[in-house]
């Protein structure tokens, strides 16, 4: 038998945890009359299923096998308005999150929380979401994060520059070749060395979420890549979605039982030391900067922005809604902020692609649209409609105020101060 190569390499492993609030179909005839955006029923339908086949059994899976093997470390991102429509369509999903986060074996990275494009506004929305989303983790797990994961692993060196001013330790983005030559280390702002920069190696990570149907993947052969890769490795990052496990690969396709072999034969080896990104950017020393000035991101097969704004109708429907950003906050309407923000979603845009990754099957698994137009003449619809509607409810509230100062203006009342005074005289 073969020994076990000693390397002592880390690997780091999470997964990404969203899912969309998907738009009413709205036509054109509807706009103006409408005022309801979301299509709450499909998201029900959809995050129940979800649940049912890919979260709990899951969680499941690794609670179990991380009690069996405490070296056993995973992180995990979770979308902002996934966290919500758990709580209220599905529980017990938020019940099973909350039994990982007790065994101190994992660990919640933070996000937008919306999971949106807000990282490529101007102004403040991107911080704002960062924090409410920290806000909601720690509300609901008592943890507060150290580690961010953008949308979509959306990154550039500006990008890095506001996570830093937050207090970041860490970030996540795509280990692309057109970045770098070595993935598996970790580097640092090249502005600020206090900020760790993790790189996905998105070809070994692909290999399991993309590519596991292609051909018949066992847990040894995976293993054997991982102990196989170049001498100058350090530390892997693996990074997939978690609806990999029993939703975009069914059950049916042994995907449960390759999840379960490896996870155990990670539990067993030495060669690789699991950690968690937090404990990775405290304890493992960089190995220079690395400076990103073209966005980057986990999509397609360039891992640029063009999945997301890549053609004219995605441009356009971006700048739509974000220079709805000070009409919309200035109405201080949680309400409305609120519907505002889940229209930044970066789902909505990718709906509207027009570019297909010949790699990635679930590219459109969960577009709910015939195609990307009517993706975007619905969004369209959808803002319309909501601007309309929003421009309505501040005018209401603005003559509410009026009529309120009037009758106020009206009425003789005697001040605060001169009944006091009066009081005193008496």
């Amino acid at each position: 038998m073969t020994p076990e190569p000693q390397l002592n390499r880390n690997l780091i492993l999470y997964f990404q945890v969203h899912q969309p609030r998907r738009l009413e179909n709205i036509s054109f005839f509807d706009v103006g009359s409408s005022g309801h955006y979301f299509n709450d029923e499909l998201n029900k339908q959809i995050v129940t299923r979800i649940a049912r086949e890919c979260y709990l059994p899951a969680n499941a899976l690794l609670l179990r096998l991380i009690k069996k093997y405490p070296t056993l470390k995973i992180g995990f991102s979770i979308s902002g308005i996934a966290l919500d429509q758990f709580e209220e369509f599905a529980p017990e999903v938020l019940d099973s999150f909350r039994q990982l986060a007790r065994t101190g074996s994992v660990e919640f990275l933070s996000e937008t929380y919306y999971h949106s494009l807000a990282s490529m506004m101007q102004g403040d929305e991107f911080e704002a979401q960062v924090i409410k989303h920290a806000e909601r983790i720690y509300e609901l797990f008592s943890v507060r994060p150290t580690v961010f994961c953008n949308a979509e692993l959306i990154y550039n060196d500006e990008i890095g520059r506001r996570i830093a001013m937050m207090g970041f330790d860490g970030i996540m983005t795509e280990g692309h070749e057109h970045i770098v030559t070595t993935p598996n280390r970790l580097y640092e702002h090249p502005d600020n060395n206090n900020l760790k920069i993790l790189l996905r190696n998105y070809k070994l990570s692909d290999d399991i979420s993309l590519r596991y149907g292609d051909y018949a993947l066992t847990a040894e052969e995976y293993m054997a890549w991982l102990n196989g890769v170049s001498e100058d490795s350090e530390t892997i990052l693996l990074g997939m979605n978690y609806e990999t496990f029993g939703e975009h690969h069914k059950k049916e396709s042994g995907i449960f039982t390759f999840l379960e072999s490896f996870l155990t034969a990670l539990g067993k080896q030495h060669s690789l030391q699991m950690v968690l990104p937090s404990d990775a950017v405290k304890n493992i020393p960089s190995r220079g900067t690395l400076s990103v000035q073209d966005t980057i991101s986990w999509c397609g097969e360039d891992h640029n922005l063009l999945p997301l704004l890549g053609n004219e109708m995605q441009r356009d429907s971006f700048y739509t809604v974000s220079r709805m950003e000070q009409s919309i906050k200035g109405m201080n309407d949680p309400h409305s902020l609120r519907y505002w923000r889940c229209l930044l979603t970066t789902d909505h845009f990718y709906y509207m692609s027009t570019w297909r990754n010949s790699d990635d099957p679930a590219a459109a698994y969960f577009s709910h649209y015939p195609s990307a137009y009517e993706a975007f003449i619905n969004y369209m619809n959808v803002i319309a409609d909501f601007s309309i509607n929003a421009q309505q409810r501040k005018a209401s509230s603005l003559e509410n105020a009026s009529m309120v100062s009037e009758q106020e203006r009206q009425q003789t009342r005697v001040p605060t101060w001169a009944i006091t005074a009066g009081q005193h005289h008496t």
